[in-house]
């Protein structure tokens, strides 16, 4: 590699590229329909995400701890759709697949940040059902503004300390041999299987971020349903069990559109050793139809969203006094 910069030290020498170079959907047929899809993509989900921020943010009936988890979650699928998808238009538009070597690490961070955002605020949903159906007398007690806006600092910082590990585990790397990223973006495996030197850390760092943020949250969410279940069966009639069951809709929604892509997609390049190509399509869309997917699910599924919409259609079409005079 002509671009690669050795730092000496007593016994070993640790060799980083100038720049990585991205091979993103540059072997994929008919690549250019599947970047108009992302731009859709992208465009749905920064409309969708924003509407929903803004509404929490202005009205003052929805500052409840559920929708600050929400207004949580809608920050985190802007952030991540923002760190992914401009770079890969930036590829089609402009034929640019270099990244400079902290500038991939930077795109590593963000885009394990906010995803890992993503995983964790859907546990903290899960935790709001679980508290108001099999505990509604305390529900208030216990699930308050203060006790949410807690955990999710905490969640903030937590991630972020642990994305950071991750990413400056990389910087222990030498590139000698390829700086060709087998990726749509500075993926973290793709990039530690091209060390030429000994990373066992980094492949057991990515293990255990993989279950940390995937495995780990889906069993939590898994066992506070178990919990929400039991308690409905002790509800004796079947209008309150539906109507305790209707406010776990768009949560389950939102767990299947989040967990299941990702899910299959790591089990499946597991087990079936995922051609790159495929392996890029999979991951992709896995990352991307998720932040899109939540607004419009929340929109859809929440009463006091629809009827805050559609009392401002109504208000914006209603002719006024003025008119009605004239």
């Amino acid at each position: 590699m002509s671009s690669l910069n050795a730092s000496s030290y007593k016994n070993t020498s640790i060799v980083h590229p100038e720049y990585f170079f991205i091979s993103g959907l540059s072997g994929i047929p008919y690549s250019s329909y599947y970047y108009v899809f992302l731009f859709i993509t992208y465009f749905i989900t920064i409309i969708g995400n924003s509407v929903v921020l803004l509404i929490i943010a202005f009205e003052r009936s929805l500052h409840s701890p559920k929708y600050i988890v929400v207004f949580n979650l809608a920050l985190a699928d802007i952030g991540e759709t923002n760190a992914l998808i401009p770079n890969m238009m930036k590829t089609f538009l402009f034929d640019s697949q270099y990244i400079s070597y902290n500038a991939c690490l930077v795109n590593m961070f963000f885009v394990f940040l906010f995803s890992t955002m993503q995983s964790f605020t859907l546990v903290v949903l899960a935790y709001d059902r679980f508290v108001a159906i099999c505990l509604p007398l305390r529900y208030h007690a216990i699930v308050n503004n203060s006790s949410i806006t807690l955990i999710l600092s905490a969640k903030w910082a937590f991630n972020s300390s642990m994305v950071a590990l991750m990413v400056s585990l990389i910087t222990r790397i030498s590139f000698c041999d390829s700086n060709v990223i087998q990726s749509y973006f500075c993926d973290h495996g793709p990039v530690y299987r091209l060390a030429c030197n000994d990373n066992s850390i980094n492949r057991f760092m990515g293990s255990f971020i993989t279950c940390l943020y995937l495995v780990v949250p889906l069993a939590i969410i898994i066992l506070s349903y178990i919990g929400i279940f039991l308690a409905l069966n002790k509800i004796t009639t079947w209008e309150s069990r539906l109507k305790a069951l209707k406010t776990c809709v768009s949560h389950l929604l939102l767990v299947g559109i989040y967990f299941l892509p990702m899910s299959c997609t790591y089990i499946a390049a597991w087990l079936l050793a995922l051609a790159p190509n495929a392996r890029v399509i999979t991951t992709s869309l896995a990352y991307t139809i998720s932040p899109m997917l939540n607004p419009i699910i929340y929109v859809l599924n929440t009463a006091e969203i629809k009827d805050l919409l559609r009392k401002m259609f109504k208000n914006k079409s209603a002719p006024s006094k003025d008119n009605i005079a004239k």
